[in-house]
């Protein structure tokens, strides 16, 4: 275990240094380069010798960084090339033919294409991305000018004919900067470099018109590259000269870069995979950084639609988690923008990751902010829309990422339990691509960071390791002090120790997990003693000991449970400070007084039959589910010794009313049977003209409106008048989110199964590693492969017996070669396929269609 720990001790302070130190000041170096981008720029001739290149670093970049299958570009999370890799392998391809024609690189390139682009187009072709629609076809054309001996299987004739076909619907319906560049798509003229040479306009013109202030053509290097081998652009030239300097081992798909989005990225990751703890300083520098600036400077204009909306989103999230002082309408500017909302439901497959961080930034709304509501609605609506109503949702976005959304908008952030968070999050966060520029995602190599994932796979099986000793060691307490073996009730030691120990506000506090454990247990059967087993003389005499703290005469289960409480409260004050340990006995006495007194007072209520008013039942309701009791002694403020243990602060009657409320809304039906008291069914008694589901909508919304109003004295220092530590807030926070998970659905408390999936992942199973990347893991297509598309009489699939590929130099075979004007005579209709063209850009925390 001592090994363990030097090893975390030693990875954090790796990543320390690589990663926050440096993100601090210098976010670009974690952009990762761009294939293509880098050879686009490595295919621009020297000014003063038209014979070599005048990036040679970019040429080198592409000599040194082809994949072990031949092919440049991404791999998706199985390690498989992406549709990317087409486009990005061409353009490479061209750039070593340029200046290198006999490169032994070429061969291996060429021979990728040819085996792999059949299963790569056919397996993507339903869900066609709009740049790789402009790319695709430009790098064709353009390896045909340099005499590429380019090679594909035959069946892909009518699937590049069509592909030609789409290209020039778009250049002849699309306008080169346009509206739509305002809502989902880039404008046509950031993709100058695709652009056949038939495509007529004064490039001059049009480029001095759009160039940006830093000379780029909207931020790319590939389309700037081919601005200024069009006009001879002087701004363009430094440009792309200071994108050398700045990036000298290989380009990114887009430059500048957004600074603030990566550090907000990495925040979000390092939260994801349960590392805050550790870095929480960092993140403390990184957001207040962030704040800052958005406190000073507008948003950048330049951002796509969804780009801006996620980013916009995110911050929100992460800068009030962190008790920032921020509006919703950071990034609620949607909702006041009726066309913009019609758009964004008839394109919802391109704002899927953008409805993802809407939806995650809304779990932490307040009270009266309707706005988050609205926009909670909307998010969810079009995140169910986009799985229902487009059949190519798992190309849209990867596996992972769906798995996250489905686990995000099934349980509710106040309901999960940090700890299954950070697992799930570790094993479905296989690939992190920020987004994508032209043919190249923008990854963050601080978010592909081994060393970071290795650390918090290290960090939660560490903690499973002391998880489990604690565990045992929780169970020999219950069954020396005989609670386990009450003969009634609910034995739930497992149960409590895994609430308690999956939530990240006690990750290295041993003896606080323990007790708090403890106290719950205790809790628990003294609760079900008062409930089914006590008969009322008992329970009479167990709460007059209580009362009086002294147990003498008692017998039975009356003397195990009030000899576990007074052994509990000298437990627990021990681990006071000496100075406070004599005021801290009477003040724990008072805490378990007041709780068997109300449990006292709800027995007497049912074998009466007495009917309490509702606000009388909250008050004594509020006392018996007991969460102050075992929460208040995990505070420090409880043992100040100017604090009354029986006026407690807002926060603290807010919990106890959402656990009571959360317990209700659930638990109804079977109190009924039991004879006892219920807020649903005292609401219904009282409101007779109304059905249970009112009441069960009436609790449901003062539960609501009461997890809003605890949230925000956690989180915002300007409501919070008695100024309590964030220690205890975190700790009002987290017994919430544990009552919440068991009685958010169901009532898990109570199932003897129902849980054990969840406690075997947060302590006993170890983590699913992520497989290694596997760049040569592209499946053949074989000969009885239906592939993925929808229709064999658009795209034929190549059959046993047809060997035949069409090249586009090869004059000895036995078909024709085909240049790139017969690709678009082959088409059998002048009419676009049925396929859809998307903009499928992706920017996720791990991917976003931009």
């Amino acid at each position: 275990m001592e090994s363990s720990l030097l090893s975390i001790e030693s990875l954090v302070s790796q990543v320390k240094n690589e990663i926050f130190y440096n993100l601090l000041s210098h976010s670009d170096a974690f952009v990762s380069p761009s294939a293509y981008d880098t050879a686009w720029l490595a295919m621009i001739p020297h000014l003063n010798n038209h014979k070599i290149p005048m990036f040679s670093n970019s040429l080198n970049w592409i000599i040194q960084n082809q994949n072990e299958g031949g092919f440049w570009g991404e791999t998706n999370e199985e390690g498989i090339p992406t549709i990317d890799a087409l486009p990005s392998t061409l353009a490479c391809l061209i750039a070593l033919k340029m200046w290198d024609p006999a490169h032994p690189n070429i061969e291996s390139g060429l021979m990728f294409i040819e085996s792999k682009a059949e299963i790569l187009l056919k397996i993507n072709y339903q869900n066609l991305p709009r740049w790789f629609v402009l790319a695709f076809p430009a790098m064709i054309e353009l390896a045909e000018a340099h005499a590429l001996p380019l090679v594909f299987p035959h069946g892909l004739v009518t699937v590049i004919a069509h592909i030609f076909v789409m290209r020039q619907h778009i250049l002849e319906t699309e306008e080169l900067v346009g509206d739509e560049a305002q809502r989902c798509f880039t404008p046509l003229l950031s993709y100058l470099e695709t652009f056949p040479s038939t495509y007529h306009f004064d490039h001059e013109e049009m480029v001095k018109r759009y160039l940006s202030s830093d000379g780029s053509l909207f931020q790319s290097p590939a389309a700037t590259a081919q601005a200024f081998m069009s006009t001879q652009n002087m701004d363009c030239l430094k440009y792309l000269q200071s994108l050398i300097h700045k990036f000298p081992n290989g380009v990114p798909a887009k430059y500048p870069v957004d600074g603030e989005l990566i550090k907000l990225s990495l925040v979000d990751h390092v939260q994801g995979l349960g590392l805050a703890p550790l870095f929480h300083q960092d993140i403390k520098l990184l957001l207040a950084q962030i704040y800052r600036s958005q406190q000073n400077t507008k948003s950048d204009s330049n951002s796509s639609f969804p780009l801006k909306l996620f980013k916009d989103a995110m911050a929100f999230r992460l800068l009030r988690m962190h008790g920032h002082d921020v509006d919703p309408e950071s990034f609620c500017w949607f909702l006041h923008q009726p066309e913009t909302m019609e758009y964004m439901e008839q394109n919802s497959q391109h704002f899927i990751t953008a409805m993802y961080s809407v939806y995650r930034a809304t779990d932490l709304a307040y009270p009266g902010e309707h706005q988050l509501d609205k926009a909670r609605k909307f998010a969810t609506k079009l995140l169910q829309n986009s799985k229902t109503r487009h059949r190519d949702y798992n190309l849209l976005i990867s596996k992972g990422l769906q798995n996250m959304i489905k686990y995000e908008v099934d349980v509710p952030w106040t309901a999960r339990l940090d700890r299954l968070y950070h697992r799930k999050w570790i094993e479905e966060n296989k690939s992190s691509p920020l987004w994508i520029g032209k043919a190249s995602f923008y990854r963050l190599s601080c978010l592909e960071n081994n060393k970071l994932m290795q650390l918090a796979v290290e960090n939660f099986e560490f903690m499973q390791s002391i998880y489990m000793r604690e565990l045992e060691d929780l169970k020999g307490w219950s069954k020396k002090r005989r609670l386990s073996e009450m003969g009634f009730g609910r034995e739930k030691t497992v149960y409590t120790y895994f609430a308690i120990a999956s939530c990240s506000h006690f990750p290295h506090y041993s003896v606080m997990r323990l007790l708090l454990s403890k106290a719950t247990i205790i809790v628990t059967v003294a609760d079900d003693f008062y409930d089914m087993e006590g008969s009322l003389p008992d329970l009479e005499i167990l709460t007059d000991a209580v009362q009086r703290w002294e147990g003498e005469g008692l017998e039975g289960h009356s003397k195990t449970i009030f000899e576990a409480v007074d052994e509990f409260v000298k437990e627990m004050v021990e681990t006071c400070q000496p100075q406070q340990r004599s005021m801290a006995i009477p003040k724990l006495q008072q805490l378990w007084r007041e709780c068997f007194m109300s449990w006292m007072v709800e027995r007497r209520w049912s074998v009466t039959g007495y009917t309490p008013a509702m606000d009388e039942y909250l008050e004594t309701g509020m006392l018996s589910i007991a969460v102050h009791t075992i929460a208040l002694p995990a505070t420090a403020n409880f043992f100040n010794p100017n604090a009354n243990p029986l006026q407690y602060q807002n926060i603290t009657k807010l919990l106890m009313a959402v656990a009571r409320l959360s317990n209700d809304m659930q638990s109804y039906q079977k109190e009924v049977v039991d004879g006892k008291m219920n807020l649903v069914m005292l609401h219904w008694q009282q409101n007779p003209d109304s059905g249970i589901e009112e009441s069960v909508a009436h609790v449901k919304e003062m539960l609501e409106l009461k997890k809003k109003e605890l949230l925000q004295l956690v989180f915002s220092d300007r409501f919070d008048e008695e100024m309590m530590s964030k220690s205890c807030k975190q700790t009002h926070l987290y017994c919430m989110k544990v009552f919440e998970m068991f009685f958010n659905s169901a009532n898990l408390f109570d199932s003897e199964t129902a849980l054990m999936q969840d406690i075997n992942k947060s302590i006993y199973l170890p983590i699913t590693h992520r497989k290694p990347f596997n760049p040569n893991a592209v499946p053949s297509l074989k000969h009885n492969d239906k592939s993925n598309v929808s229709d064999p009489n658009v795209v034929p699939s190549l059959k046993n017996n047809d060997k035949s590929k069409v090249s586009t130099r090869d004059h000895t075979h036995s078909k024709p070669p085909l240049h790139t004007t017969d690709y678009i005579k082959l088409a059998p209709s002048p009419k676009l396929p049925h396929l859809p063209v998307r903009c499928n850009m992706r920017l996720t925390g791990f991917g976003l269609p931009l």
